[in-house]
């Protein structure tokens, strides 16, 4: 399936979808006009267009603790910015639209449209229907797995209370009632949602910005590891690592030795397109002018010095601000090419929590074979190697791959959804976290992490429009 937008899906969209910044709603839809889904092509539509694919949800980056702030422009830096990076209880004005929600609960609206209705298309088969009902399925998963890391406690002994998100499961835009279900409830919905759904998805991949068997098998090996659950997360992801291969599109890794020439896709200033980035198993983008054009977020000191000297990852970085400045801290580092960062299902990240679950399963031979298969695609095949201090060392090995995520994802908010998901884990729950403002003179401030901020409040705005919905603390 193409990714065309149209004036069918223009309309269809405006006529059926449209989402306002000034609503009064918690799913903040209002449908208009006389175009309704009938058809198999119209729910089709649906899925496809630009909003399931741009989230544009990053209030995870600058909470992350591999970067530090630096004077004076995190002054000059929006308050969203600011307040989200000294993990603040209040993000929001009351009268100020959380863009975690803007995009999200549109997409919560439409899938579960598809989902209620497909079925009663006027036409199609049976198997065209089920397929657009698991595609909605699982992209309903995967919005409800970023919202409760948003606004749910990361998973734990407490779980079966600790509140969660509303579970809306109809397109009723007239609910004013939402209840908070409890993480658990959450999650087993998420599951419930995956595991009804991979059957009936399509086995080759053949868009980017479509659902998959193996971009959806690649989702619930994530939720299981978010779980603790190693074993079942080995599992899942074994099995979407093992249908990518089955993609009719390049579906891998980029060598970045040859990626980063000039001639490369990433030469010069380029980057690949989202639809043709092969490390892209299923797109979701967010912008993010903080690897780009923003001088206030770097790269710790100590952030930055796990990288090797021979790393091609360095070549997205630079010591100097976006006018060309030095910074008054030696050894931090400024990404500098990405104006948006991709968080849907990453290839790099499934070898990652992959390695992951093999090691905590004391498979470290099979944790190091695929924490080796992404590094030597990312450093020179001499330097890419584990060393032998660390490979045989189950402890060290797991830091090692952790580390390796930071290097990965370092400023896409990766990093912030690890750090809740490990405060839960006995191997490091006794972690503590801070983040350093630099100031201009090269002195700093810190400000450590509580854990009620492990958590996000819902927005003033979206607690007062709806009935029932408890804030956290």
């Amino acid at each position: 399936m193409n990714y065309i937008i149209n004036k069918k899906i223009i309309a269809l969209i405006i006529s059926v979808l449209v989402i306002t910044s000034c609503s009064n709603r918690f799913l903040e839809v209002e449908p208009k006009g006389s175009l309704i889904a009938q058809s198999l092509s119209d729910y089709d539509l649906l899925l496809n267009n630009l909003y399931v694919v741009y989230i544009n949800s990053n209030a995870q980056v600058p909470m992350g603790d591999e970067v530090a702030a630096m004077e004076p422009y995190f002054t000059q830096a929006n308050y969203r910015t600011q307040r989200l990076f000294r993990w603040d209880d209040v993000i929001y004005e009351r009268n100020d639209d959380a863009p975690e929600f803007t995009n999200t609960m549109q997409n919560v609206y439409e899938f579960n449209k598809i989902i209620n209705e497909v079925d009663n298309a006027t036409d199609g088969t049976t198997i065209q229907k089920a397929s657009l009902k698991a595609e909605a399925q699982a992209g309903r998963a995967w919005t409800y797995f970023l919202m409760i890391n948003y606004f749910g406690l990361p998973y734990g002994a407490n779980s079966a209370t600790d509140l969660g998100f509303p579970i809306i499961t109809n397109s009723d835009i007239t609910q004013t009632v939402f209840k908070r279900a409890t993480v658990k409830e959450v999650y087993d919905f998420i599951i419930n949602d995956l595991t009804a759904a991979i059957p009936n998805l399509p086995a080759q991949t053949t868009s980017r910005l479509r659902m998959s068997k193996a971009a959806a098998e690649g989702i619930l090996g994530k939720v299981y590891v978010f779980m603790g659950n190693y074993q079942e997360g080995l599992t899942w992801l074994n099995a979407a690592i093992n249908d990518m291969g089955n993609s009719k599109i390049q579906v891998g890794l980029y060598d970045l030795q040859t990626a980063t020439a000039d001639d490369g896709v990433y030469g010069g200033t380029s980057v690949p397109a989202m639809t043709a980035n092969i490390e892209e198993l299923l797109v979701k983008q967010s912008t993010s002018y903080w690897s780009y054009i923003n001088n206030e977020l770097v790269l710790t000191p100590a952030a930055a010095a796990l990288f090797d000297a021979s790393d091609f990852r360095l070549k997205f970085y630079t010591d100097k601000t976006y006018g060309g400045s030095s910074y008054p801290v030696s050894g931090v580092l400024r990404k500098n090419r990405f104006s948006a960062f991709d968080f849907g299902v990453v290839v790099p990240d499934l070898y990652l929590l992959r390695a992951e679950c093999a090691c905590r399963l004391d498979d470290l031979a099979g944790a190091k074979t695929d924490v080796e298969t992404l590094r030597q695609k990312r450093l020179p095949m001499a330097d890419a190697g584990v060393p032998d201090s660390v490979s045989g060392n189950k402890i060290k090995l797991l830091n090692f791959i952790l580390d390796e995520r930071t290097r990965e994802f370092a400023v896409t908010g990766t990093r912030w959804f690890d750090m809740r998901r490990l405060s839960t884990d006995p191997l490091f729950s006794s972690k503590s976290y801070v983040h350093t403002i630099y100031n201009e003179d090269g002195s700093s401030t810190q400000v450590s992490l509580r854990p009620e901020r492990l958590v996000l409040r819902f927005p003033q705005k979206i607690v007062e429009q709806s009935t029932g919905l408890v804030n956290n603390p």
